[in-house]
């Protein structure tokens, strides 16, 4: 079968025939649809929406048989017929590319496809915005990380998790002070300045926010295992997170995954808080936003933006996003202790997929050249 699209998608193959064949005729119709309006919209407003301006004809001819090469390895790995894509599926297929023995300029332009694909899906469908995180060296050798916290910066993160969404004592401030505070938890928490009490003041320094961003770091947790983690991970007798393959990212195996000691303390204290926490009660998530909802991406990243504003760290020309902590806990695992010791607490279950860690940072370099003389 053979589609012939017409209009402003004349030579596109909206359903290539690999698709079409895998697909019924309601199937078919729905998907046809689906890959219509991704593409006539990249054709007008892709490039740059708020413009008007989109990509040339032939550069969305040449990614629209990527996007849907990936359509098919998401139906492949669903075992069903479905356009509801997420970011899990994008990263897997960037992982599953990364193994694959092509080369990177291949790799690149699925890439690139990709990243069209689910900027349709912002933008018009609703989805978060996807930053990948892998991207394709043109040596053609490996996989890289976009973007990873410094040992420096790793350390100032933690420290700003202890201040973030802090209050003082409500026995040291008086006056003008006090009530500017007040006003402050009166809004956090959604209640009349008149009805605050001690336990309001004691609950704005909750241990969540630290407990979310030390588990983080040690645990390098994508922001879907933030978003499904649960009380029942926590083992705080043996200091480990315990996730469930059917909790897992790539829902492989069941992972053990180290913790400091400082931050098993802090999961400690925050498990007894939790259970007095009304929006708690009735769910196991170990973490919830202010809005009762569980991370995702954009509410990490607006987490990690804070964390860095209290930090003093400059995010100008970086791609911070909450992968940005797990990258750095791969890149100085690999580092301490090896390639082994990396792929597990990263949870990857292909070494190459951690290969890409397995780099010198650029503050090591550095030392190196002065060094060197």
């Amino acid at each position: 079968m053979t589609d012939d699209a017409a209009g402003p998608l004349a030579e596109v193959s909206v359903v290539p025939e690999p698709s079409a064949a895998q697909l019924n005729e309601r199937q078919v119709i729905d998907y046809r649809t689906e890959r219509e309006h991704c593409l006539e919209w990249l054709l007008t407003f892709g490039k740059n929406p708020k413009r008007a301006d989109g990509y040339a004809h032939s550069t969305v001819k040449n990614r629209a048989s990527r996007m849907d090469q990936h359509y098919r390895w998401v139906w492949e790995q669903e075992g069903r017929y479905t356009t509801d894509l997420t970011h899990e599926h994008a990263d897997g297929y960037l992982e599953y590319l990364a193994r694959q023995e092509t080369s990177n300029a291949h790799k690149s332009a699925c890439r690139k496809a990709l990243m069209m694909l689910y900027k349709w899906r912002h933008h018009k469908r609703g989805a978060e915005q996807w930053e990948p995180q892998i991207t394709f060296s043109r040596s053609n050798q490996t996989t890289t990380p976009r973007d990873y916290l410094t040992r420096e910066e790793r350390a100032k993160i933690r420290e700003a998790a202890l201040e973030y969404g802090s209050v003082p004592n409500v026995d040291s401030v008086s006056g003008e002070k006090r009530e500017r505070w007040k006003t402050y938890l009166a809004q956090r928490f959604e209640k009349p300045k008149s009805e605050l009490t001690r336990e309001d003041w004691e609950r704005a320094n909750s241990w969540k926010t630290p407990t979310l961003v030390w588990t983080s770091l040690d645990a390098a947790l994508r922001p879907i295992e933030v978003e499904r983690a649960r009380t029942s991970w926590v083992d705080i007798e043996n200091g480990v997170l315990r996730i469930p393959r059917e909790d897992a990212s790539k829902n492989s195996e069941n992972w053990i995954v180290g913790l400091k000691d400082q931050t098993v303390e802090m999961l400690d204290r925050w498990l007894d808080q939790r259970r007095a926490i009304e929006k708690y009660h009735g769910t196991d998530a170990l973490w919830l936003t202010r809005e009762s909802n569980p991370y995702q991406s954009a509410s990490l990243r607006s987490v990690l933006h804070r964390l860095c504003e209290i930090a003093d760290i400059d995010t100008t020309d970086r791609q911070m996003s909450w992968y940005t902590v797990r990258h750095s806990t791969g890149t100085y695992m690999v580092r301490e202790e090896d390639l082994a010791a990396a792929q597990t607490q990263l949870r990857h279950r292909d070494p190459k997929s951690t290969m890409k860690y397995d780099q010198v940072p650029v503050e090591a370099r550095k030392d190196a050249l002065e060094r060197m003389g």
